[in-house]
C-alpha cells in the first residue's frame, strides 16, 4: 500500500510538472517569436522612414538649390550688365531692374547701395526712411569689401516707408560706374519673398507630425513652420548636432520623444535643411503587427491552457480550496474546518491543517486568559502600593495634631478620612465616577489644609457632563500630595492648588496645577524619565498613576508635566472618555 501511494504521488507530481513545463515552454516560444517579429518590423519601418525622409529632403534641397541658383543668376545678371555694358545709375539700370522684377514674382525688390550705404537705385522705386541706417544692417556689414554672397535670416525689410515685407536678403559686393563714369564699389541687394521658401518647405509631409526647417551655417533659424513659437520661446529645437552633417541622418530624443533627423545642405548658402520625423508614428504600423502576433499568441496560449487545465485540474482544484481556507485564517478567522476530497497527499495536508487550527485556537484562548489575569494582577499590585503610602501620611498628620491638642482639626480630618476611605474601598471597584474621584480629592485637600494650617487655598471645578464619566480611582491624590510636598510647602506666600476636569477632543483631562516653587528643566526631565522608564526613587505615587493608566488604557495615555521655576507646576492626566454603561 505504501508503494502504491508513492507511485500515485510520483505520477501526480509528474503530470503537474509536465503540464506547467508545457505551458511555460509554449509561452516562451510564442513570446520570443512575437518579440523577434516586432523588432524586425520596427527596424524595417525605421529604415523605410529614413529612406522616405531622405527622398523628400532631396526634393526640397533640389528645389531650394534651383531657387537660390536663380537668385544668384539675377545678381550675376545685374553685376555683369553693370560691368560690361557700363550701366550707370539711371534709366538703363532702372529698366533692367524693372524687367527682372516684372518677370520674377518671388523677388520683392532689387537695390544698389554705395559703400557708404547711400541708395543708388532700386526697383520698385522707393525712398529710404529718414531713420534708415543701412550700414548697420547685417546683410550690408557682412558683405562689405568681401567677395562672395551673403544670405540673411528671414526678417522684415523696413527700409522703405509703407513697406514691411518678410524677406530673405541676398547681398553681394559689386562694381558699378557712377554718373561720372568712375568704377565704384557698391552693394547689390536682392530681397527674396520668404513665402516662396515657406511654400517649398510646407508642402513636404514627414508623417502626420513631422516637418522641415532650415538653419544657416551658424545655427540661426532661416525657416520653421512654427517660427513664431520659436521666437516667443514656446518651442525649441536642438540644431547643434545637425551643423556637423553635410548630408545624413540620426536619431535623437527631444522633449521626451524619439525623432529621426535627416540633414541636407543647400549649395552656395551652407543652409542645413533638417527633416524631423517622429518615431512614435511608426508604432502604429508596428502595433498592427504586434496586435496580430498577440492575437495568435493568445489563441495558442488559450488552447495550451485549456489542455493543461483539464490535465491538472483534478490536482489544483483541492489545493486552491485549501489555499482559500488558509487565506481566511490569515485574515484572522480561525473558526473554520477544511473539508477537501482529492488525492492522498491533499487529504493529508487538509487533516494536518485542521489539527494545526485546533491547537492554535486552544493556545489563543489560553494566552488571552493569561494576559487578562496578568493585567488584573498588575493593576492590583499598583493599587496596593498607593493605599499604604497615602494612609501612612494621613495618620501621621492626625497623630501630630492629636499630640498638639487640636481636637477640632482631628475631628475634621478623621471625618474627611472616613469619607475618603469609603470612596477608596468603593465596594472593591477600581473604576468609579469622576464625581467620586473629585470628592476623594476634596477630602484629601481638607485633611492636608488642616494639617498645614491653611497654608494654601484650593479650588475644584468640573462640569456636570464630566462628573458622570468613569475613571480609575485614586489617581488625583498622589498628584495633589506631590503638589503640596514639593510645590507649596516651602513657599513664603500662600500657595494655591487648582483641580479641574474637562473634555478635550476625544479625551478626558484631569489637571492639577500649583503656584509652587516649580522645577528646573533638568529635574523635570529626570522626573519624566522616571515616569516613562519606571526607575526607583522619588515620585513613586506619580509614577504608579502613570503606569496604572497606561496598563488600563494603553501607551497613548498617561501623565504630562509642565513646570517652571518660581512659577509652578501643571500635571495633566490624559485618558479616554468612558461613560456609564447603559
Amino acid at each position: 500500500m505504501k508503494d502504491s501511494f508513492i507511485k500515485r504521488l510520483r505520477i501526480t507530481s509528474l503530470q503537474f510538472i509536465i503540464a506547467i513545463s508545457f505551458v511555460a515552454i509554449t509561452v516562451v516560444a510564442i513570446v520570443f517569436t512575437g518579440f523577434s517579429m516586432y523588432n524586425k518590423s520596427a527596424k524595417i519601418a525605421e529604415e523605410n522612414a529614413s529612406i522616405s525622409a531622405g527622398q523628400l529632403l532631396n526634393q526640397v534641397t533640389l528645389n531650394l538649390n534651383n531657387y537660390v541658383g536663380s537668385m544668384l543668376e539675377v545678381s550675376n545678371l545685374l553685376d555683369v550688365n553693370m560691368g560690361i555694358n557700363r550701366y550707370t545709375p539711371g534709366k538703363e539700370l532702372d529698366d533692367l531692374m524693372k524687367v527682372i522684377v516684372g518677370t520674377r514674382t518671388d523677388i520683392v525688390s532689387l537695390m544698389l547701395f554705395s559703400e557708404e550705404g547711400k541708395l543708388i537705385g532700386s526697383m520698385p522705386k522707393a525712398s529710404l526712411k529718414a531713420n534708415a541706417d543701412v550700414p548697420r544692417e547685417e546683410w550690408f556689414s557682412s558683405i562689405k569689401n568681401k567677395p562672395g554672397v551673403f544670405f540673411s535670416q528671414p526678417h522684415v525689410q523696413n527700409l522703405f516707408a509703407g513697406k514691411h515685407n518678410w524677406v530673405v536678403t541676398l547681398s553681394k559686393s559689386v562694381f558699378y560706374y557712377d554718373s561720372q563714369g568712375t568704377l565704384t564699389q557698391g552693394i547689390l541687394v536682392v530681397d527674396m519673398n520668404f513665402s516662396s521658401i515657406d511654400m517649398l518647405c510646407s508642402r513636404i509631409n514627414l508623417g502626420k507630425k513631422g516637418y522641415v526647417y532650415i538653419i544657416d551655417k551658424h545655427g540661426g533659424l532661416v525657416y520653421h513652420p512654427q517660427q513664431q513659437l520659436l521666437y516667443m520661446g514656446l518651442k525649441s529645437e536642438n540644431s547643434e548636432k545637425a551643423l556637423g552633417y553635410i548630408s545624413g541622418n540620426y536619431i535623437e530624443t527631444h522633449e521626451g520623444k524619439r525623432r529621426l533627423i535627416t540633414v541636407r545642405t543647400v549649395d552656395n548658402t551652407n543652409w542645413r535643411i533638417i527633416g524631423v520625423y517622429y518615431m512614435d508614428e511608426l508604432i502604429t504600423t508596428n502595433r498592427e503587427i504586434m496586435d496580430y502576433a498577440v492575437w495568435i499568441s493568445l489563441i495558442g496560449i488559450f488552447f495550451v491552457g485549456a489542455i493543461s487545465t483539464s490535465i491538472t485540474g483534478k490536482i489544483t482544484r483541492p489545493i486552491k480550496e485549501l489555499e482559500k481556507s488558509m487565506e481566511e485564517v490569515e485574515k484572522g478567522n480561525y473558526d473554520i474546518t477544511v473539508e477537501i476530497k482529492g488525492e492522498d497527499e491533499v487529504m493529508h495536508l487538509a487533516n494536518t491543517f485542521n489539527s494545526m487550527l485546533s491547537n492554535t485556537r486552544d493556545l489563543m484562548v489560553q494566552i488571552v486568559n493569561e494576559q487578562e489575569e496578568k493585567r488584573k494582577s498588575e493593576l492590583n499590585a499598583l493599587q496596593a502600593q498607593i493605599n499604604p503610602h497615602f494612609l501612612y501620611n494621613t495618620l501621621d498628620s492626625v497623630v501630630w495634631m492629636a499630640e498638639n491638642g487640636k481636637s477640632d482639626d482631628v475631628i475634621v480630618m478623621v471625618t474627611a478620612l472616613a469619607k475618603l476611605f469609603r470612596i477608596s474601598i468603593s465596594k472593591g471597584r477600581n473604576i468609579i465616577s469622576v464625581k467620586e474621584e473629585m470628592e476623594h480629592a476634596k477630602n484629601y485637600l481638607i485633611i492636608q489644609n488642616v494639617r498645614y494650617k491653611n497654608k494654601f487655598r484650593y479650588s475644584i471645578t468640573a462640569t456636570d457632563e464630566v462628573l458622570e464619566l468613569r475613571t480609575m480611582k485614586l489617581i488625583l491624590q498622589p498628584l495633589i500630595e506631590n503638589a503640596i510636598y514639593h510645590g507649596v510647602e516651602y513657599m513664603v506666600d500662600e500657595g494655591e492648588i487648582q483641580i479641574s476636569a474637562f473634555i478635550e477632543g476625544e479625551e478626558l483631562i484631569f489637571q492639577v496645577k500649583d503656584n509652587g516653587l516649580g522645577m528646573d528643566e533638568e529635574t523635570l526631565d529626570s522626573l519624566l524619565h522616571k515616569i516613562v522608564e519606571g526607575s526607583e526613587g522619588s515620585g513613586v505615587g506619580v509614577r504608579n498613576v502613570h503606569e496604572r493608566i497606561r496598563i488600563a488604557y494603553g501607551n497613548d495615555y498617561g501623565l504630562e508635566i509642565e513646570s517652571e521655576r518660581e512659577v509652578g507646576t501643571t500635571v495633566r492626566i490624559v485618558q479616554p472618555i468612558v461613560r456609564e454603561p447603559s
